[in-house]
């Protein structure tokens, strides 16, 4: 028996499908901690710059694919991601790889060339929103939700590091998107559960794990699901994942789905040399899919995708327009800092510049209304009298003209300066620059005669030393 893996988990989990014992309590005791990453592909297409991300990632030893994530990779050993200045450029997520199914998911059920219209329910802190975003087409919106604020704080930092414009983060209770009936496309809900599928990777969580809380959290996913679900249209998609092992939190779950809320199951195709295990729920024979960490390089997941089968279809309203266009003299500032910016509708909110596609401003615009913004689009930045003083978030997106002053910082300087420190960098410019290591943008800094102002942001910056 385990030293610590709980006996009533364990017995909870003789005869699912997939689970052994004693490879299941070896893999636990084991203590292996498995690396894994997905690259922010946008930020990294020029020559060159995948590769020197992956060689500063890992010197010494290869690094190998995720099998069902196009831009997922194992790391043969776990690096400083703090002092490394590429994971604050955003040029990817630390994100566990059994959680990168989703790619998988989402490509099997929709059509990703269409503009959809994607919640990601339960989003912080952020590793399944930048994957969504990362496969949607640049017409399609993404909704990152988090009920908790301070959750909601890190979820926005995430998605500002990622860089795109066609995501909103809000900071909503499910219960609140029932305010736009069928409005989504796509819904995903990686619901909170009891977490036994990450005691490998967090041993301390185990204390908190009873079988009176998995029944706690069986109830709380069903009334997530049951609030939220008004707001996926009629024909929609919905992937639902939990992090568990339990039947009560999975298969059981599956069987609720199907004979409560109007939904299909849908199986979709699995590689066998991935060793997912393929499940299926006793009363509704529904597919879903179970991850065990002694058959695949990655944590315990579970996974399942639906379509509803009834509801509404949402209806556009005629309503009064609520973006505030940016007024033409104030679009000027933006012209050398923004490319193509003709492509883009920037609205003004409370003096800041902030940018959006097109395509998204009418479903802004609708969910402005609905629920509570943390966050939309891109922040160009505050406009002042003479000029635009641009935002972390201009400089963390793929919108920057080549145009741009740029100065090329060392390692050392570039942690100096993503501590907030003056790097003491001779460089005979003036004016805003944007500082880059390995050609990826760090930040903001404003170049004067006898010193440089470090413009990044102070919550962001780095407090642990080498």
């Amino acid at each position: 028996m385990s030293t610590y893996l709980p006996a009533a988990l364990l017995s909870s989990l003789q005869g699912l499908p997939g689970f052994e014992q004693s490879a299941f309590i070896a893999v636990h005791e084991a203590g292996e901690r498995v690396t894994s990453l997905r690259l922010n592909h946008a930020k990294l297409q020029a020559p060159g710059k995948t590769e020197a991300v992956l060689e500063a990632l890992s010197p010494a030893a290869p690094v190998t694919r995720v099998p069902w994530a196009q831009h997922g990779y194992y790391l043969p050993q776990r690096p400083s991601f703090t002092l490394d200045p590429f994971f604050h450029a955003g040029a990817y997520y630390v994100q566990e790889a059994s959680s990168m199914f989703l790619e998988h998911a989402i490509r099997q059920t929709c059509d990703l060339a269409q503009p959809l219209k994607v919640l990601d329910l339960c989003a912080a802190p952020g590793g399944k929103s930048t994957l969504l975003q990362s496969v949607i087409s640049a017409d399609s919106l993404l909704v990152a939700n988090e009920v908790i604020r301070a959750r909601a704080g890190m979820l926005a930092d995430n998605i500002s590091r990622w860089g795109a414009a066609n995501v909103v983060v809000t900071n909503n209770d499910p219960r609140d998107m029932a305010r736009l009936p069928g409005f989504f496309d796509v819904m995903v809900v990686d619901a909170p559960c009891s977490g036994s599928g990450l005691f490998r990777r967090e041993p301390e969580a185990v204390a908190e794990w009873s079988p009176e809380n998995v029944a706690l959290c069986c109830q709380r996913q069903q009334r997530i699901l049951a609030d939220a679900w008004p707001a996926l249209r009629d024909g929609g998609i919905l992937i639902y994942s939990t992090c568990s092992y339990s039947k009560e939190e999975d298969e059981d779950i599956m069987d609720w789905i199907v004979s409560s809320l109007e939904a299909e199951n849908i199986p979709i195709p699995i590689d066998p040399s991935w060793n997912i295990v393929t499940t299926r729920s006793d009363k509704r024979n529904c597919e879903g899919y179970r991850f065990y960490p002694d058959k695949v390089q990655g944590e315990g997941l579970f996974i399942a995708c639906f379509r509803k089968t009834g509801g509404d279809t949402w209806q556009q309203k005629k309503q009064r327009d609520t973006l505030s266009a940016l007024p033409k003299k104030d679009r000027e500032k933006l012209q050398p800092w923004v490319r193509d910016l003709d492509q883009y509708f920037v609205m003004e909110h409370q003096g800041e510049a902030i940018i959006l596609p097109p395509a998204v401003t009418a479903a802004v615009a609708v969910l402005q209304q609905q629920l509570y913004l943390r966050k939309a689009g891109v922040k160009a930045g505050q406009l002042t009298a003479k000029e635009l003083a641009p935002d972390h978030q201009l400089a963390m997106s793929t919108l920057l003209p080549p145009t741009i002053q740029e100065v090329a910082l060392t390692l050392t300087q570039a942690l100096q300066y993503l501590r907030k420190e003056d790097p003491a960098l001779p460089v005979a410019m003036k004016g805003w620059a944007l500082m880059q290591y390995g050609q990826m943008p760090l930040g903001w800094a404003k170049i004067l005669l006898n010193r440089i102002n470090n413009y990044y942001p102070k919550e962001l910056r780095i407090l642990k030393e080498i």
